[in-house]
Protein backbone atom coordinates (compact mmCIF):
# COMPACT_ATOMS: atom_id res chain seq x y z
CA UNK A 1 0.00 0.00 0.00
CA UNK A 2 1.69 3.20 -1.19
CA UNK A 3 1.78 5.78 1.62
CA UNK A 4 4.70 7.82 0.33
CA UNK A 5 5.46 9.41 -3.02
CA UNK A 6 7.53 12.21 -4.52
CA UNK A 7 6.95 15.07 -6.95
CA UNK A 8 10.27 16.57 -7.98
CA UNK A 9 9.38 18.09 -11.37
CA UNK A 10 8.90 21.83 -11.85
CA UNK A 11 5.55 23.58 -11.58
CA UNK A 12 5.82 24.71 -15.20
CA UNK A 13 6.42 21.14 -16.38
CA UNK A 14 3.40 19.93 -14.40
CA UNK A 15 1.20 22.61 -15.98
CA UNK A 16 2.43 21.86 -19.50
CA UNK A 17 2.28 18.07 -19.19
CA UNK A 18 -1.27 17.93 -17.85
CA UNK A 19 -2.69 20.75 -19.98
CA UNK A 20 -3.49 22.92 -16.95
CA UNK A 21 -5.43 26.06 -17.85
CA UNK A 22 -5.93 27.26 -14.26
CA UNK A 23 -3.29 26.97 -11.54
CA UNK A 24 -4.60 27.51 -8.00
CA UNK A 25 -1.51 26.25 -6.15
CA UNK A 26 0.55 29.44 -5.83
CA UNK A 27 4.31 28.94 -5.70
CA UNK A 28 4.73 25.16 -5.71
CA UNK A 29 8.09 23.88 -4.39
CA UNK A 30 9.53 20.42 -5.11
CA UNK A 31 7.93 17.81 -2.85
CA UNK A 32 10.48 15.00 -2.38
CA UNK A 33 8.43 13.21 0.30
CA UNK A 34 4.61 13.40 0.34
CA UNK A 35 2.96 11.59 3.25
CA UNK A 36 -0.71 10.98 4.21
CA UNK A 37 -2.62 14.02 5.50
CA UNK A 38 -0.24 16.44 3.78
CA UNK A 39 -1.28 18.89 1.09
CA UNK A 40 -0.23 18.12 -2.48
CA UNK A 41 -1.26 19.20 -6.01
CA UNK A 42 -3.88 17.36 -8.03
CA UNK A 43 -5.41 18.00 -11.46
CA UNK A 44 -9.20 18.02 -11.77
CA UNK A 45 -11.81 19.23 -14.23
CA UNK A 46 -13.16 22.71 -13.50
CA UNK A 47 -15.21 24.90 -15.86
CA UNK A 48 -14.42 22.64 -18.79
CA UNK A 49 -10.63 22.68 -18.35
CA UNK A 50 -7.86 21.17 -16.28
CA UNK A 51 -7.23 22.93 -12.96
CA UNK A 52 -4.20 22.37 -10.70
CA UNK A 53 -5.16 22.71 -7.05
CA UNK A 54 -3.97 21.68 -3.59
CA UNK A 55 -5.77 18.94 -1.69
CA UNK A 56 -5.11 16.86 1.41
CA UNK A 57 -4.16 13.19 1.00
CA UNK A 58 -6.57 10.74 2.62
CA UNK A 59 -10.33 10.12 2.49
CA UNK A 60 -12.39 9.70 5.65
CA UNK A 61 -12.74 5.96 6.29
CA UNK A 62 -15.96 4.00 5.74
CA UNK A 63 -18.26 3.85 8.77
CA UNK A 64 -17.15 1.59 11.65
CA UNK A 65 -13.55 1.45 10.37
CA UNK A 66 -11.97 3.89 12.81
CA UNK A 67 -10.64 7.34 12.04
CA UNK A 68 -7.43 6.67 10.08
CA UNK A 69 -7.59 8.39 6.66
CA UNK A 70 -7.80 6.05 3.68
CA UNK A 71 -5.02 6.88 1.21
CA UNK A 72 -5.87 4.41 -1.55
CA UNK A 73 -8.62 2.04 -2.63
CA UNK A 74 -9.04 -1.03 -4.77
CA UNK A 75 -12.66 -2.21 -4.44
CA UNK A 76 -14.39 0.19 -6.82
CA UNK A 77 -17.67 -1.74 -6.57
CA UNK A 78 -18.10 -0.75 -2.91
CA UNK A 79 -21.11 1.54 -2.29
CA UNK A 80 -18.81 3.74 -0.20
CA UNK A 81 -16.54 4.54 -3.17
CA UNK A 82 -18.93 4.50 -6.13
CA UNK A 83 -20.26 8.09 -5.68
CA UNK A 84 -16.72 9.46 -5.99
CA UNK A 85 -15.98 7.66 -9.28
CA UNK A 86 -18.09 10.10 -11.30
CA UNK A 87 -16.06 12.32 -13.68
CA UNK A 88 -16.54 15.41 -11.50
CA UNK A 89 -14.80 13.66 -8.59
CA UNK A 90 -11.97 11.99 -10.49
CA UNK A 91 -8.54 13.61 -10.49
CA UNK A 92 -4.93 13.06 -11.52
CA UNK A 93 -2.26 12.97 -8.81
CA UNK A 94 1.06 14.14 -10.35
CA UNK A 95 3.99 11.92 -9.35
CA UNK A 96 7.66 11.47 -10.24
CA UNK A 97 8.28 8.38 -8.05
CA UNK A 98 6.53 6.36 -5.36
CA UNK A 99 7.65 4.17 -2.49
CA UNK A 100 6.67 0.76 -1.17
CA UNK A 101 8.20 -0.73 1.98
CA UNK A 102 10.32 -3.87 1.80
CA UNK A 103 9.68 -6.13 4.81
CA UNK A 104 13.24 -6.03 6.16
CA UNK A 105 14.48 -6.29 9.75
CA UNK A 106 14.85 -4.53 12.16
CA UNK A 107 12.79 -1.95 10.26
CA UNK A 108 11.17 -1.77 6.85
CA UNK A 109 13.14 -0.29 3.93
CA UNK A 110 11.58 2.28 1.56
CA UNK A 111 11.98 1.23 -2.09
CA UNK A 112 11.33 3.84 -4.77
CA UNK A 113 9.85 3.18 -8.21
CA UNK A 114 9.58 5.44 -11.27
CA UNK A 115 9.10 5.20 -15.02
CA UNK A 116 12.88 5.53 -15.48
CA UNK A 117 15.96 6.79 -13.66
CA UNK A 118 15.15 10.30 -14.98
CA UNK A 119 11.83 10.20 -13.07
CA UNK A 120 9.51 11.69 -15.71
CA UNK A 121 6.03 12.79 -14.69
CA UNK A 122 3.13 10.38 -14.52
CA UNK A 123 -0.11 10.33 -12.53
CA UNK A 124 -1.96 8.18 -10.07
CA UNK A 125 -5.64 7.64 -10.95
CA UNK A 126 -7.20 9.66 -8.15
CA UNK A 127 -10.57 10.60 -6.72
CA UNK A 128 -11.44 13.57 -4.50
CA UNK A 129 -14.27 14.87 -2.34
CA UNK A 130 -15.14 17.80 -0.10
CA UNK A 131 -15.32 16.99 3.62
CA UNK A 132 -15.81 19.17 6.71
CA UNK A 133 -14.00 18.33 9.95
CA UNK A 134 -10.62 18.28 11.71
CA UNK A 135 -7.68 17.23 9.56
CA UNK A 136 -3.95 17.81 9.43
CA UNK A 137 -0.54 16.08 9.69
CA UNK A 138 0.32 14.44 13.02
CA UNK A 139 2.95 17.04 13.92
CA UNK A 140 0.69 20.01 13.21
CA UNK A 141 -2.45 21.37 14.83
CA UNK A 142 -5.50 19.89 13.00
CA UNK A 143 -7.54 22.39 11.02
CA UNK A 144 -11.34 22.36 11.15
CA UNK A 145 -12.75 23.54 7.84
CA UNK A 146 -14.12 22.20 4.58
CA UNK A 147 -11.24 20.20 3.19
CA UNK A 148 -10.71 18.83 -0.30
CA UNK A 149 -9.46 15.28 0.19
CA UNK A 150 -8.00 12.85 -2.34
CA UNK A 151 -7.06 9.19 -2.59
CA UNK A 152 -6.00 6.99 -5.51
CA UNK A 153 -6.72 3.59 -6.99
CA UNK A 154 -4.57 0.50 -6.61
CA UNK A 155 -4.44 -2.74 -8.56
CA UNK A 156 -2.50 -6.01 -8.50
CA UNK A 157 1.28 -5.62 -8.35
CA UNK A 158 3.38 -6.13 -11.47
CA UNK A 159 6.71 -7.96 -11.65
CA UNK A 160 8.70 -4.87 -10.63
CA UNK A 161 6.73 -3.91 -7.51
CA UNK A 162 5.62 -7.43 -6.58
CA UNK A 163 8.92 -8.64 -5.08
CA UNK A 164 8.75 -5.69 -2.62
CA UNK A 165 4.99 -5.41 -2.09
CA UNK A 166 3.09 -8.35 -3.62
CA UNK A 167 -0.43 -7.29 -2.61
CA UNK A 168 -0.94 -4.15 -4.69
CA UNK A 169 0.50 -1.14 -6.49
CA UNK A 170 -0.96 2.24 -7.50
CA UNK A 171 -2.74 2.64 -10.83
CA UNK A 172 -0.19 4.53 -12.95
CA UNK A 173 -1.34 6.66 -15.89
CA UNK A 174 1.46 7.68 -18.25
CA UNK A 175 -0.02 9.20 -21.43
CA UNK A 176 -2.16 12.18 -22.34
CA UNK A 177 -4.87 9.84 -23.66
CA UNK A 178 -5.01 8.00 -20.32
CA UNK A 179 -5.12 11.27 -18.38
CA UNK A 180 -7.97 12.56 -20.52
CA UNK A 181 -9.89 9.29 -20.24
CA UNK A 182 -9.57 9.23 -16.47
CA UNK A 183 -10.78 12.81 -16.09
CA UNK A 184 -13.55 12.84 -18.68
CA UNK A 185 -14.82 9.38 -19.68
CA UNK A 186 -17.81 7.53 -18.18
CA UNK A 187 -16.89 5.43 -15.15
CA UNK A 188 -17.06 2.07 -16.92
CA UNK A 189 -14.58 3.24 -19.54
CA UNK A 190 -12.30 5.04 -17.09
CA UNK A 191 -12.09 2.03 -14.76
CA UNK A 192 -10.58 -0.06 -17.54
CA UNK A 193 -7.38 1.80 -16.63
CA UNK A 194 -7.29 0.01 -13.26
CA UNK A 195 -4.50 -2.40 -14.23
CA UNK A 196 -0.80 -2.81 -13.42
CA UNK A 197 1.70 -0.96 -15.58
CA UNK A 198 3.73 -3.38 -17.74
CA UNK A 199 7.06 -4.35 -16.18
CA UNK A 200 9.12 -2.86 -19.02
CA UNK A 201 7.63 0.61 -18.47
CA UNK A 202 8.99 1.19 -14.94
CA UNK A 203 11.98 0.46 -12.72
CA UNK A 204 13.32 0.61 -9.17
CA UNK A 205 15.27 3.86 -8.77
CA UNK A 206 16.31 4.11 -5.09
CA UNK A 207 16.27 2.22 -1.82
CA UNK A 208 16.49 3.20 1.85
CA UNK A 209 15.58 6.91 1.75
CA UNK A 210 12.39 8.53 3.04
CA UNK A 211 12.60 11.19 0.31
CA UNK A 212 13.35 10.97 -3.39
CA UNK A 213 14.50 14.25 -4.87
CA UNK A 214 16.63 12.93 -7.73
CA UNK A 215 15.83 14.07 -11.26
Amino acid sequence: MCNLYSLSRSQDEIRRSFGVVRDETGNLPPLPGIFPDQMAPVVRMADGGHALTMMRWGFPPPPKLGTQPVTNLRNVTSPYWRPWLKPEFRCLVPVSSFSESADTKPRKTPVWFALSQERPLFAFAGIWRPWTGLRGPKREEPIEEEHRLYAFLTTEANGVVGPVHPKAMPVLLTTADEWRTWLEAPADEALQLQRPLPDDQMTEVARGERRDAAE
